[in-house]
């Protein structure tokens, strides 16, 4: 009995003119995400690839190791095809510089703002919106439109438990909603491999994944519409309260999450805190030309006094003006790293919060998973500027130990001799040569491992499930008491 009710439920939901229409617009729409992504993941290897030829040139044209700079460039991943996630939020490179710590800068959405005000349509945004609407206007009035139609009692004439019928329910709705979105769905990864998008078996690994866990979010979503139609005698009262739950679960409730934790654990601008690195960097810097003013005046007064400042002096007066230029720079690194490390640790205590109090909505959930398995979630930003500032050490260090071996730190020292008939103004420095990069340390970006980001989607993974499980519990309750009349 069970299978003919199955049949029964698939065979309705497949004559269905939705039915039609969901899989023409899942069709349209899931070939349209991936081509779009895989022509702007293509872009973005080309884009990558000529900065980072740029970069490698502009390395060979430098002729000192004082001011030798470059730049880290964030490499585009594969999954972005998929997942977007925040890899068009944040910046796709960084300064390699004594200066300042790094920091990525000028994504794609400051050059692109149309993407920035219409956003990305990918897979996740498919599922999240489109699928779960879907699976709603599908179930709304799987129990209570039976009703309706008098055929709920005609069922239940034969013998027919409420279990088997709201199994069939649930079996059925979802078989017969799986075959529109799995069939654009394989059109998709054959548009992938045609396009000759390199992945690999991890990458192959966590799109199965993504497409489980968006099979998991689906399968709630067809639960919960019959759960709803279980909890209403009408289709209309049916409908209305569906369409609420899915604004709350898919819109509402993640907002409320964000905005909540914002209220309650504060964060200082990012503004603020270059304000504050700023004015510690000027006071520091003023304090090191007081001091070097003082110094050229004592220099000066002996120079008058009739010393001669030979070359050596002259070259070791440089080198210990650049000792303490050197100290004044690590001191305001070590001050920019500390506020950092501060705003980072609070700003996962924000996140942390917020995460907690969006993952109330199964959706929200579902985004989050998807983003940890595709590599694109929130910590992404963090990771890759953890890797450049380490990258930054290594490469500060190399440069270091060249101006010890050469001599050369990209300054020139100014002798200036007074008598009594003249004052003569002297210039020293080292001749421009081209530099030796053998060595020269490479920037890797960060690799993140299958379990790195499977584990913390199997949080979400194991919320969905809880999910799924709570709806066909209240569902087979609410149909236990439900009025067949």
């Amino acid at each position: 009995m069970l299978v003919t009710l199955i049949t029964k439920e698939l065979k309705s939901i497949i004559l269905s003119p939705k039915f039609t229409g969901t899989f023409a617009v899942c069709t349209l729409l899931i070939i349209l995400s991936v081509f779009t992504g895989v022509r702007e993941y293509k872009q973005s290897v080309s884009r990558f690839d000529a900065a980072s030829r740029l970069t490698a040139q502009n390395l060979q044209q430098q002729t000192s190791w004082g001011n030798l700079q470059t730049r880290a460039y964030r490499a585009p991943d594969p999954m972005q095809i998929f997942v977007s996630g925040l890899e068009y939020d944040i910046g796709r490179w960084s300064d390699v510089t004594t200066g300042s710590s790094a920091k990525l800068k000028n994504s794609i959405y400051s050059d692109e703002t149309i993407y920035a005000l219409f956003r990305v349509i990918d897979f996740t945004f498919i599922v999240q919106f489109i699928l779960t609407l879907f699976a709603i206007l599908f179930t709304y009035n799987a129990v209570s439109g039976e009703r309706e139609d008098g055929t709920l009692r005609l069922v239940f004439s034969n013998t027919v438990s409420r279990a088997q019928y709201l199994m069939a329910k649930c079996i059925g709705s979802w078989l017969g909603l799986v075959v529109p979105i799995t069939i654009p769905i394989l059109l998709g990864l054959l548009i992938v491999l045609l396009s000759g998008v390199p992945l690999s078996a991890g990458h192959w690994l966590r799109i199965a994944l993504l497409m489980g866990l968006s099979l998991l979010l689906f399968t709630f979503f067809i639960v919960l519409g019959v759960f709803i139609s279980a909890l209403t005698r009408y289709s209309a009262v049916s409908f209305l309260s569906a369409l609420v739950v899915w604004v709350l679960f898919v819109l509402i409730i993640p907002r409320v999450g964000v905005m909540s934790s914002a209220n309650l654990v504060s964060v200082p601008r990012t503004a603020e805190i270059e304000g504050r690195i700023s004015g510690f960097a000027k006071q520091s810097w003023q304090e090191f030309y007081q001091g070097f003013d003082a110094r050229m005046g004592k220099e000066q007064a002996e120079t008058s006094m009739g010393a001669e400042l030979s070359d050596e002096m002259l070259w070791e007066m440089m080198q210990t003006e650049d000792s303490l230029r050197k100290s004044v720079e690590q001191e305001i690194d070590r001050y920019d790293l500390k506020l950092r490390e501060d705003l980072r640790q609070r700003k996962a205590q924000q996140e942390n919060l917020a995460f907690t109090l969006s993952r109330l909505s199964p959706a929200s959930a579902y985004q989050l998973g998807a983003m940890s398995l595709a590599g694109t979630d929130i910590n992404v930003k963090s990771r890759y500027e953890e890797m450049v500032n380490a990258f930054r050490t290594q490469f500060l260090r190399f440069m270091e130990q060249k101006q010890l071996e050469t001599g050369d730190n990209g300054r020139m020292m100014m002798a200036i001799s007074i008598s009594d008939t003249a004052s003569n103004l002297a210039m020293t420095g080292r001749k421009k040569h081209s530099l030796d990069l053998s060595g020269l340390p490479q920037f890797t970006p960060p690799a993140i491992s299958l379990s790195d980001s499977l584990s913390p989607a199997i949080t979400d993974f194991g919320i969905l499930a809880l999910y799924t499980i709570l709806a066909f519990m209240g569902a087979f309750i609410a149909f236990l008491r439900y009025d067949l009349r």
